[in-house]
């Protein structure tokens, strides 16, 4: 493991004893602590890289405060642009910022799109109750209070999930520092639950890597290798990329719940990152039971056996999935769903980053969506239900090694190295999506062709 990759962990392990302590403070010493806590971590890793940071809260502050009506497109503006200055920041004669900087900008980013929206909503609502003179009802989801400069800051800077995530909501911030009872809320049991697996996740990724070492992939020698091994390295790849954000997902969301955050009645049908959708009681004594699914960002089960590409989506970095999915895809230009998922990824490769591979990466999700659905429309229907079994298990192999395929211009980064890698492999994801499109098109004309063939045949026989 590499020094940060040290430095993320030890602030990983420390981060659960620490949220325990949490659940004995008051509303306002529990958000002070957690506001210098995250301060120290932000400073002590950034140095005076924190100033990027620091720039961006009080720039969407400033927004906020002049414009709520637009803040959010405003928001997201100023964060994005500020994003690819702070990516381009040597081009300035500035100092290049630490990974650690880039961690805290690229969870910030998320926050201060996701505050000026919930703010708007805020004003929106305010405003319906004086037009329609009606009592204030709650709304769910929806701020009770426009939060100050203090509150930003605390927000930003919770020391909960500073560099790893999971991404949460203003909403979700303030509800854990008004919980009524937080040491009556669950922790330990869910807490070790989420943990149980850490280690084997941890283990499987230092020896697999230790084999199959990303570096080989640029050599020389890598390419004289046959075609079989040159393909079967992918799988490794990935699967030492999975096991790590595995054990870093599981470990910063038990980070949550020995805290308490996002800790919610099941009754509240809560979404990753996003919180509760329904009305729910704030009594701990109503006898009901708990669960930490707003900042649940990972479902390893799902994420290795759901079948399709654009499910996959959503098992992985799950909370990140609801903010593209709620502030991103539906403000995207186009109509048809493929075209709005090449959308989101777009987006989503230049939130990553400015590297190539992210792009290439990203964008060849569309494709292979686009051939699942022209497979399940052309082939998967007129199958029996033993045939579309088999079908569902040809399209979860080829899922998995479509991941596979994406993950090594993920972290090969540079546009020659992932072209490299592909061509070594005849861009075969390429070649079998396109492959798909074509065989599930003209299947699914032929069955078009067929119903209308019948119509005409029963339009013949009643005359």
């Amino acid at each position: 493991m590499s020094p940060d990759e040290l430095v993320y962990l030890g602030i990983l392990a420390a981060s659960i004893p620490v949220g325990f302590l949490f659940r004995f403070l008051s509303p306002s010493a529990k958000q002070v602590t957690a506001l210098l806590v995250g301060l120290c971590i932000t400073i002590a890793t950034c140095h005076v890289h924190t100033l990027h940071s620091l720039v961006t809260v009080i720039g969407t502050w400033i927004i906020i405060k002049s414009s709520w009506q637009y803040a959010p497109a405003l928001s997201l503006a100023w964060t994005f642009l500020y994003l690819l200055f702070f990516r381009l920041v040597t081009s300035f004669g500035l100092p290049s910022p630490t990974p650690f900087a880039n961690a805290v900008q690229l969870l910030l980013t998320l926050k201060m799109v996701s505050v000026a929206n919930e703010v708007k909503s805020f004003h929106s609502e305010k405003k319906k109750e004086v037009s329609s003179f009606e009592t204030k009802s709650p709304v769910i989801g929806c701020l009770a209070e426009e939060p100050s400069l203090y509150d930003l800051l605390s927000y930003s800077y919770c020391y909960i999930g500073i560099m790893t995530g999971p991404f949460f909501r203003f909403q979700t911030y303030s509800d854990w520092l008004k919980q009524p009872s937080p040491r009556e809320l669950p922790g330990w049991d869910p807490c070790l639950q989420r943990l149980k697996l850490v280690p084997v996740f941890g283990a499987l990724f230092v020896a697999v890597n230790s084999l199959f070492p990303l570096a080989y992939v640029r050599s020389e020698e890598f390419l004289d290798q046959n075609f079989f091994f040159r393909f079967f390295y992918m799988i490794a790849v990935f699967f030492v990329f999975r096991m790590r954000f595995y054990a870093a997902w599981c470990g910063a969301e038990a980070g949550c719940i020995s805290a308490g955050l996002g800790c919610y009645p099941e009754s509240a049908l809560c979404k990753p990152g996003g919180g509760p959708t329904v009305s729910y009681s704030t009594d701990p004594t109503a006898g009901e039971k708990y669960d930490f699914k707003t900042i649940q960002n990972i479902d390893c089960y799902n994420t290795d056996f759901c079948v399709k590409v654009r499910h996959g989506m959503r098992y992985w970095n799950m909370t990140v999935q609801w903010w593209l999915h709620h502030y991103i895809y539906p403000n995207s230009p186009f109509k048809a769903y493929t075209l709005r998922a090449g959308w989101t990824m777009l987006i989503s490769a230049y939130w990553h980053g400015l590297h190539p591979g992210y792009y290439l990466s990203f964008l060849t999700i569309p494709l292979c969506i686009a051939a699942e659905s022209a497979m399940e429309a052309g082939v998967r229907t007129k199958l029996s239900p033993r045939g579309q079994n088999v079908f569902d298990w040809v399209q979860w192999f080829l899922k998995m090694r479509a991941y596979d395929y994406m993950c090594m211009g993920f972290v090969l980064l540079k546009a020659s190295d992932t072209i490299n890698y592909w061509s070594s492999i005849y861009f075969i994801m390429q070649v079998i999506a396109v492959f798909c499109i074509i065989v599930g098109r003209a299947l699914k004309g032929t069955k078009r062709a067929d119903r209308e063939e019948t119509r005409d045949g029963k339009t013949k026989k009643s005359e």
